[in-house]
């Protein structure tokens, strides 16, 4: 599910940030809301994204969730196809495809490895498509009664946009693809 949602809204770059979570972002959380926060990368053709959410389902079943590609279209707006191009046999990593549309841009392909280690983190990075910059990573820690999954990434859009535009879709898009992964994963617990 994951990065397609960044992938969709494109423009706005995104970038690995700091560990911890700010103030702000624990109280959405215990609100029960997703955080995001998306700021403009230093270089001003990135950005740098940092979200959180927490899912009350087991680490296994929200891992196995995210990295589910035939279930990223359904969860992330804009995400019009994802697929394996490659996996390793043991299971430690895939390179995947997507294919994000989004009305005010072209379609953009993106291909990037995942390094997986469940159902702890996964780890990304572009190796081909359309993106400039794309990298980052997701992590699932227990919390409370599930599984608190925090974002970073780094983005580059392969085209110019405003970055207030890309930063407002992302803004948009991305907790409805955090609140997504919640009610899927949520069905999917025992």
């Amino acid at each position: 599910m994951h990065r397609h949602l960044l992938i969709a809204a494109l423009a706005a770059a995104a970038g690995p940030a700091a560990a911890a979570l700010p103030d702000r972002a624990m109280q959405q959380l215990e609100r029960g809301r997703p955080y995001v926060d998306v700021e403009p990368g230093p270089d001003g053709a990135s950005g740098v994204i940092q979200a959180a959410i927490d899912v009350a389902a087991p680490q296994a079943v929200v891992f196995k969730v995210m990295t589910d590609c035939d279930l990223a279209p359904k969860m992330v707006a804009n995400l019009k196809s994802c697929r394996v191009l490659d996996r390793d046999p043991q299971g430690r990593w895939d390179i995947r495809e997507e294919i994000s549309k989004m009305t005010f841009a072209p379609s953009v392909r993106t291909v990037y490895r995942e390094d997986f280690d469940p159902p702890h983190s996964m780890s990304f990075h572009a190796t081909g498509g359309d993106l400039n910059v794309f990298e980052g990573q997701w992590r699932l820690e227990p919390h409370g009664e599930g599984v608190r999954v925090t974002y970073e990434a780094k983005i580059a859009a392969p085209f110019s946009v405003p970055g207030w535009v890309a930063r407002l879709a992302l803004r948009h898009d991305l907790p409805q693809a955090l609140l997504a992964l919640r009610r899927e994963a949520m069905a999917r617990a025992p």
